[in-house]
Formats: C-alpha cells, sequence, structure tokens
C-alpha cells in the first residue's frame, strides 16, 4: 500500500521533466532562429551598443537578484520574519 503514493510522484516527476525539456528545446530554437537572423544579413545583427546594453541589463538584474536574496538572509538571521 505504501508504494502507490511514490509511483504517482514518480509519474509527476517526470512529467515535469518532459515539460521542462520541451520547454528547452523551443527556447533553444528561439535562440537559433533569433540571433541567428543576423548571421546572413550583417546589416540586421546586433551592435556593440546592443551589446553593451544587454551586458548592463544582465549585470543589473543579477546585482539585483544577489541583494534580494542577501535581504532576505539577513532579516531571517536577525529575526524580522
Amino acid at each position: 500500500m505504501a508504494e502507490q503514493p511514490y509511483k504517482s510522484s514518480r509519474a509527476g516527476m517526470w512529467m515535469v521533466i518532459s515539460v521542462l525539456m520541451v520547454i528547452l528545446v523551443f527556447s533553444m530554437a528561439f535562440l537559433y532562429v533569433g540571433w541567428g537572423m543576423g548571421g546572413d544579413h550583417p546589416e540586421n545583427s546586433m551592435t556593440s551598443a546592443g551589446y553593451t546594453a544587454m551586458t548592463i541589463g544582465i549585470v543589473a538584474t543579477l546585482a539585483l537578484g544577489v541583494g534580494l536574496m542577501a535581504l532576505v538572509f539577513y532579516s531571517s538571521r536577525s529575526g524580522h520574519d
């Protein structure tokens, strides 16, 4: 009787993994098509300003994420939760 929940959770795990793999495949295809369009036509490729803006956005997003996680950790440790 104890094996029934284990089997259903195993089926759920495989379903989640399958959905995540499908999302990964679609995102890789979108990446290939989206960034591949500039390869054949140089006038459509991203400029250095675009790469700079993308880099600044990535760094700012990571800094915000790290900062917020540090605040959550500090709040948890100091007992303000």
